[in-house]
Protein backbone atom coordinates (compact mmCIF):
# COMPACT_ATOMS: atom_id res chain seq x y z
CA UNK A 1 0.00 0.00 0.00
CA UNK A 2 1.17 3.42 -1.22
CA UNK A 3 2.34 5.87 1.85
CA UNK A 4 0.97 9.60 0.98
CA UNK A 5 2.73 12.17 2.89
CA UNK A 6 0.21 15.42 3.66
CA UNK A 7 0.22 18.73 4.70
CA UNK A 8 -3.54 18.94 6.63
CA UNK A 9 -4.56 22.46 7.35
CA UNK A 10 -6.08 22.66 10.46
CA UNK A 11 -7.45 25.94 11.04
CA UNK A 12 -6.08 29.35 11.48
CA UNK A 13 -2.36 29.34 10.30
CA UNK A 14 -1.88 25.66 11.60
CA UNK A 15 -0.97 22.71 9.32
CA UNK A 16 -0.04 18.75 10.38
CA UNK A 17 2.32 17.36 8.28
CA UNK A 18 1.08 13.35 8.42
CA UNK A 19 1.82 10.00 6.06
CA UNK A 20 -1.17 7.99 5.73
CA UNK A 21 -2.04 4.85 3.32
CA UNK A 22 -3.35 5.41 0.33
CA UNK A 23 -7.43 4.09 0.07
CA UNK A 24 -8.61 1.70 -2.13
CA UNK A 25 -9.89 3.46 -5.05
CA UNK A 26 -13.22 3.08 -6.09
CA UNK A 27 -14.44 2.66 -9.93
CA UNK A 28 -13.40 5.17 -12.09
CA UNK A 29 -10.63 7.21 -9.81
CA UNK A 30 -7.13 7.59 -10.17
CA UNK A 31 -4.42 8.13 -8.06
CA UNK A 32 -1.94 10.82 -9.14
CA UNK A 33 1.63 11.32 -7.59
CA UNK A 34 1.93 14.88 -7.23
CA UNK A 35 5.35 16.16 -9.09
CA UNK A 36 4.95 20.16 -8.19
CA UNK A 37 1.76 22.20 -6.67
CA UNK A 38 1.29 25.87 -6.89
CA UNK A 39 0.03 28.25 -4.61
CA UNK A 40 -2.86 29.88 -5.29
CA UNK A 41 -4.14 33.06 -3.96
CA UNK A 42 -7.15 32.00 -3.19
CA UNK A 43 -5.76 29.21 0.13
CA UNK A 44 -3.97 32.18 1.12
CA UNK A 45 -7.14 33.70 1.65
CA UNK A 46 -8.72 30.90 3.17
CA UNK A 47 -5.24 30.22 5.54
CA UNK A 48 -6.21 34.20 6.45
CA UNK A 49 -9.61 33.66 6.89
CA UNK A 50 -10.80 35.62 4.23
CA UNK A 51 -12.48 33.05 2.49
CA UNK A 52 -14.30 30.19 4.47
CA UNK A 53 -13.05 26.95 3.65
CA UNK A 54 -13.78 23.41 5.07
CA UNK A 55 -11.69 22.04 7.62
CA UNK A 56 -9.24 20.06 8.94
CA UNK A 57 -8.50 19.62 4.83
CA UNK A 58 -5.84 19.24 2.44
CA UNK A 59 -5.71 22.47 0.43
CA UNK A 60 -3.85 23.00 -2.95
CA UNK A 61 -6.39 23.08 -6.38
CA UNK A 62 -3.52 23.61 -8.91
CA UNK A 63 -0.53 21.25 -9.74
CA UNK A 64 0.98 18.32 -12.18
CA UNK A 65 1.55 14.80 -11.26
CA UNK A 66 1.86 11.28 -12.92
CA UNK A 67 -1.13 8.88 -12.58
CA UNK A 68 0.55 5.72 -10.97
CA UNK A 69 -3.11 3.85 -10.45
CA UNK A 70 -6.39 4.14 -12.12
CA UNK A 71 -7.05 4.79 -16.09
CA UNK A 72 -4.56 6.66 -17.66
CA UNK A 73 -1.44 5.04 -15.56
CA UNK A 74 2.08 6.92 -16.22
CA UNK A 75 0.66 9.97 -18.00
CA UNK A 76 1.40 13.21 -16.86
CA UNK A 77 -1.86 15.32 -15.98
CA UNK A 78 -3.20 18.42 -15.13
CA UNK A 79 -6.97 18.26 -13.91
CA UNK A 80 -9.97 20.29 -13.29
CA UNK A 81 -10.41 22.23 -10.10
CA UNK A 82 -14.22 20.86 -10.03
CA UNK A 83 -15.75 16.93 -9.97
CA UNK A 84 -19.48 16.91 -11.65
CA UNK A 85 -22.00 14.45 -11.80
CA UNK A 86 -22.91 15.12 -15.42
CA UNK A 87 -26.51 14.15 -14.61
CA UNK A 88 -27.91 17.17 -13.36
CA UNK A 89 -29.79 19.79 -14.98
CA UNK A 90 -26.88 22.35 -15.35
CA UNK A 91 -24.68 19.45 -16.25
CA UNK A 92 -26.89 18.79 -18.94
CA UNK A 93 -26.62 22.24 -20.07
CA UNK A 94 -23.48 22.08 -20.71
CA UNK A 95 -22.42 24.40 -17.63
CA UNK A 96 -20.70 21.51 -15.23
CA UNK A 97 -18.49 24.63 -14.38
CA UNK A 98 -21.84 25.35 -12.07
CA UNK A 99 -22.89 21.43 -11.53
CA UNK A 100 -25.49 21.15 -8.53
CA UNK A 101 -23.73 18.30 -6.95
CA UNK A 102 -19.85 19.62 -7.68
CA UNK A 103 -17.00 18.51 -5.33
CA UNK A 104 -13.64 21.00 -5.39
CA UNK A 105 -10.35 19.90 -5.75
CA UNK A 106 -8.36 21.08 -2.61
CA UNK A 107 -11.83 22.34 -1.15
CA UNK A 108 -13.22 19.22 0.66
CA UNK A 109 -13.01 18.28 4.00
CA UNK A 110 -10.72 15.42 5.21
CA UNK A 111 -13.30 13.89 7.46
CA UNK A 112 -15.37 13.56 4.70
CA UNK A 113 -15.40 10.94 1.93
CA UNK A 114 -12.50 12.58 -0.65
CA UNK A 115 -10.30 13.22 2.06
CA UNK A 116 -7.16 13.20 -0.07
CA UNK A 117 -8.58 16.16 -2.42
CA UNK A 118 -5.60 18.40 -2.52
CA UNK A 119 -2.65 19.25 -3.83
CA UNK A 120 -0.07 19.97 -1.36
CA UNK A 121 0.74 16.17 -0.75
CA UNK A 122 2.73 13.27 -2.27
CA UNK A 123 -0.62 11.86 -3.81
CA UNK A 124 -4.36 13.12 -4.86
CA UNK A 125 -7.31 10.93 -5.19
CA UNK A 126 -9.30 12.23 -7.96
CA UNK A 127 -13.24 11.51 -8.35
CA UNK A 128 -14.06 9.99 -11.83
CA UNK A 129 -15.63 13.34 -12.18
CA UNK A 130 -12.81 15.20 -12.73
CA UNK A 131 -11.26 16.46 -15.71
CA UNK A 132 -7.86 15.14 -16.94
CA UNK A 133 -5.45 16.27 -19.76
CA UNK A 134 -1.86 14.54 -20.38
CA UNK A 135 0.60 17.31 -20.67
CA UNK A 136 2.85 17.53 -24.05
CA UNK A 137 7.32 17.13 -23.32
CA UNK A 138 7.46 20.32 -24.40
CA UNK A 139 5.32 22.14 -21.83
CA UNK A 140 7.44 22.29 -18.35
CA UNK A 141 6.47 21.13 -15.04
CA UNK A 142 6.64 24.27 -13.42
CA UNK A 143 3.97 25.67 -16.53
CA UNK A 144 1.69 23.24 -16.50
CA UNK A 145 1.16 23.40 -12.37
CA UNK A 146 -0.87 26.34 -12.55
CA UNK A 147 -3.08 25.03 -16.09
CA UNK A 148 -5.88 23.98 -13.96
CA UNK A 149 -6.88 26.97 -12.60
CA UNK A 150 -4.97 30.15 -13.39
CA UNK A 151 -5.18 29.18 -17.00
CA UNK A 152 -8.15 27.24 -17.89
CA UNK A 153 -10.07 29.90 -16.26
CA UNK A 154 -8.61 32.76 -18.81
CA UNK A 155 -9.26 30.04 -21.13
CA UNK A 156 -13.10 30.56 -19.92
CA UNK A 157 -13.25 34.27 -19.35
CA UNK A 158 -11.49 34.57 -23.80
CA UNK A 159 -14.27 32.09 -24.86
CA UNK A 160 -17.24 34.15 -22.79
CA UNK A 161 -16.05 37.41 -24.40
CA UNK A 162 -16.01 36.12 -27.97
CA UNK A 163 -13.59 36.48 -30.94
CA UNK A 164 -11.29 38.95 -30.02
CA UNK A 165 -9.03 39.23 -33.50
CA UNK A 166 -8.95 42.58 -34.32
CA UNK A 167 -10.73 44.14 -31.01
CA UNK A 168 -9.23 46.35 -28.40
CA UNK A 169 -9.12 44.47 -25.18
CA UNK A 170 -8.84 45.76 -21.45
CA UNK A 171 -7.25 43.41 -19.04
CA UNK A 172 -7.44 44.82 -15.23
CA UNK A 173 -5.91 43.54 -12.59
CA UNK A 174 -2.39 42.03 -13.26
CA UNK A 175 -1.95 38.79 -11.06
CA UNK A 176 -1.16 35.52 -12.82
CA UNK A 177 -4.59 35.52 -14.24
CA UNK A 178 -4.07 38.51 -15.70
CA UNK A 179 -0.67 38.38 -16.94
CA UNK A 180 -1.56 34.98 -18.72
CA UNK A 181 -4.91 37.34 -20.13
CA UNK A 182 -2.70 39.85 -21.62
CA UNK A 183 -0.66 37.02 -23.25
CA UNK A 184 -3.49 35.02 -24.60
CA UNK A 185 -4.83 38.16 -26.15
CA UNK A 186 -2.16 39.36 -28.26
CA UNK A 187 -1.79 35.25 -29.37
CA UNK A 188 -5.14 35.53 -30.66
CA UNK A 189 -5.16 38.71 -32.40
CA UNK A 190 -6.33 41.55 -30.51
CA UNK A 191 -5.67 44.65 -31.98
CA UNK A 192 -4.47 46.28 -28.72
CA UNK A 193 -4.18 44.93 -25.11
CA UNK A 194 -4.52 47.78 -22.47
CA UNK A 195 -3.63 46.70 -19.12
CA UNK A 196 -3.81 48.32 -15.38
CA UNK A 197 -3.00 47.22 -12.24
CA UNK A 198 -1.76 49.32 -9.18
CA UNK A 199 1.21 47.87 -8.93
CA UNK A 200 4.66 48.91 -11.13
CA UNK A 201 6.12 45.32 -11.39
CA UNK A 202 2.84 44.41 -12.44
CA UNK A 203 2.50 46.90 -15.14
CA UNK A 204 6.06 46.39 -16.26
CA UNK A 205 5.26 42.81 -16.46
CA UNK A 206 2.06 43.26 -18.93
CA UNK A 207 3.93 45.66 -20.83
CA UNK A 208 6.85 43.40 -21.29
CA UNK A 209 4.48 40.95 -22.94
CA UNK A 210 3.31 43.93 -25.23
CA UNK A 211 -0.04 45.46 -23.47
CA UNK A 212 -0.31 48.92 -23.13
CA UNK A 213 -1.15 51.25 -20.43
CA UNK A 214 -4.42 52.09 -20.23
CA UNK A 215 -5.73 55.42 -21.09
CA UNK A 216 -8.00 58.21 -19.50
CA UNK A 217 -11.51 57.69 -21.46
CA UNK A 218 -9.95 55.10 -23.52
CA UNK A 219 -13.23 52.90 -24.59
CA UNK A 220 -12.49 49.36 -25.95
CA UNK A 221 -14.76 46.50 -27.04
CA UNK A 222 -13.62 44.19 -24.42
CA UNK A 223 -12.59 44.15 -20.96
CA UNK A 224 -11.76 41.05 -18.97
CA UNK A 225 -11.68 41.99 -14.98
CA UNK A 226 -9.73 39.78 -13.03
CA UNK A 227 -8.62 41.96 -9.33
CA UNK A 228 -12.04 41.68 -8.15
CA UNK A 229 -12.33 44.94 -6.11
CA UNK A 230 -15.24 46.94 -6.47
CA UNK A 231 -12.40 49.95 -8.11
CA UNK A 232 -11.72 47.57 -10.62
CA UNK A 233 -15.48 46.27 -11.88
CA UNK A 234 -16.34 50.01 -11.98
CA UNK A 235 -13.53 50.42 -14.21
CA UNK A 236 -13.48 47.49 -16.68
CA UNK A 237 -17.18 48.30 -17.04
CA UNK A 238 -16.61 51.86 -17.77
CA UNK A 239 -14.13 51.28 -20.35
CA UNK A 240 -16.66 50.01 -22.58
CA UNK A 241 -17.24 51.52 -26.24
CA UNK A 242 -20.50 50.62 -28.28
CA UNK A 243 -21.64 47.22 -28.30
CA UNK A 244 -18.40 46.19 -25.48
CA UNK A 245 -18.77 43.15 -23.35
CA UNK A 246 -17.23 43.15 -20.09
CA UNK A 247 -16.54 39.74 -18.50
CA UNK A 248 -15.55 39.80 -14.50
CA UNK A 249 -14.17 36.49 -13.42
CA UNK A 250 -12.01 37.82 -10.21
CA UNK A 251 -14.89 38.85 -8.21
CA UNK A 252 -14.85 35.47 -5.97
CA UNK A 253 -15.50 37.42 -2.87
CA UNK A 254 -17.60 40.16 -1.44
CA UNK A 255 -16.39 42.99 -2.70
CA UNK A 256 -19.40 45.23 -2.07
CA UNK A 257 -22.43 46.81 -4.58
CA UNK A 258 -21.86 49.19 -7.74
CA UNK A 259 -24.26 50.94 -9.34
CA UNK A 260 -24.67 50.05 -13.11
CA UNK A 261 -26.54 52.85 -15.28
CA UNK A 262 -29.21 50.83 -17.16
CA UNK A 263 -30.09 53.20 -20.06
CA UNK A 264 -25.98 53.54 -20.51
CA UNK A 265 -26.14 49.82 -21.18
CA UNK A 266 -28.95 49.82 -23.38
CA UNK A 267 -28.25 52.40 -25.77
CA UNK A 268 -24.97 51.18 -26.11
CA UNK A 269 -25.59 47.54 -26.86
CA UNK A 270 -23.06 46.81 -24.07
CA UNK A 271 -22.83 43.36 -22.19
CA UNK A 272 -21.74 42.80 -18.57
CA UNK A 273 -21.43 38.74 -18.00
CA UNK A 274 -19.05 36.42 -15.23
CA UNK A 275 -17.18 33.65 -15.31
CA UNK A 276 -16.60 30.91 -12.35
CA UNK A 277 -15.31 27.76 -13.13
CA UNK A 278 -14.83 26.57 -16.21
CA UNK A 279 -15.37 23.21 -18.69
CA UNK A 280 -13.29 21.01 -19.10
CA UNK A 281 -12.35 21.75 -22.96
CA UNK A 282 -10.78 25.23 -21.55
CA UNK A 283 -8.46 22.87 -19.36
CA UNK A 284 -7.25 21.48 -22.77
CA UNK A 285 -7.34 24.88 -24.19
CA UNK A 286 -5.17 25.53 -21.24
CA UNK A 287 -2.52 23.04 -22.13
CA UNK A 288 -2.51 23.97 -25.46
CA UNK A 289 -2.06 27.77 -24.48
CA UNK A 290 0.96 26.83 -22.77
CA UNK A 291 2.33 24.75 -25.18
CA UNK A 292 2.38 27.21 -27.92
CA UNK A 293 3.44 30.58 -26.43
CA UNK A 294 6.23 31.14 -23.74
CA UNK A 295 5.57 33.43 -20.87
CA UNK A 296 8.91 34.44 -18.17
CA UNK A 297 8.25 31.96 -15.84
CA UNK A 298 11.49 32.57 -14.22
CA UNK A 299 10.01 35.71 -13.35
CA UNK A 300 6.39 35.19 -12.01
CA UNK A 301 7.18 31.76 -10.55
CA UNK A 302 8.96 31.43 -7.16
CA UNK A 303 10.39 28.98 -5.44
CA UNK A 304 10.55 25.98 -5.53
CA UNK A 305 10.10 25.12 -1.85
CA UNK A 306 9.29 21.13 -0.48
CA UNK A 307 5.80 20.51 1.31
CA UNK A 308 7.65 20.46 4.37
CA UNK A 309 7.98 24.03 3.91
CA UNK A 310 4.41 24.76 3.20
CA UNK A 311 3.13 26.10 6.27
CA UNK A 312 6.02 28.68 6.31
CA UNK A 313 5.05 30.02 3.03
CA UNK A 314 1.75 30.84 4.73
CA UNK A 315 3.40 32.77 7.00
CA UNK A 316 6.14 34.55 5.12
CA UNK A 317 5.23 34.35 1.42
CA UNK A 318 7.39 34.62 -1.34
CA UNK A 319 7.10 37.54 -3.89
CA UNK A 320 6.51 35.64 -6.72
CA UNK A 321 2.78 35.36 -8.25
CA UNK A 322 2.65 31.47 -7.19
CA UNK A 323 4.99 29.72 -5.42
CA UNK A 324 5.78 26.20 -6.40
CA UNK A 325 5.77 22.99 -4.33
CA UNK A 326 7.87 20.39 -5.64
CA UNK A 327 7.08 17.30 -3.86
CA UNK A 328 7.95 13.71 -5.44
Amino acid sequence: MTDINIQKWVGGSDFEYATVEAPQLKEGERLVEMRVAAVCGSDRHTVSGRRSGACPSVLGHEGVGTIVAGPGVDKRVVFSVTSICGECTNCKRGLTAKCEHVLKVGHESYDGEWALSGTYASHIVLPAGVAVVEVPESVSDDAASIAGCSVATVMATLETAGDIAGRDVFVNGLGMLGLVAVAAAISRGARAVYAFDPSEERMAQALALGAQPMGKGQEVEVALEFSGVAAGVRSAIASLGIGGTAVLAGSVAPAGDIEVDPEWMVRGWRTITGVHNYEPRHLQDAVDFLASVALPWDELLSGPISLEELPQEFAQPHSGLRTLVKIN
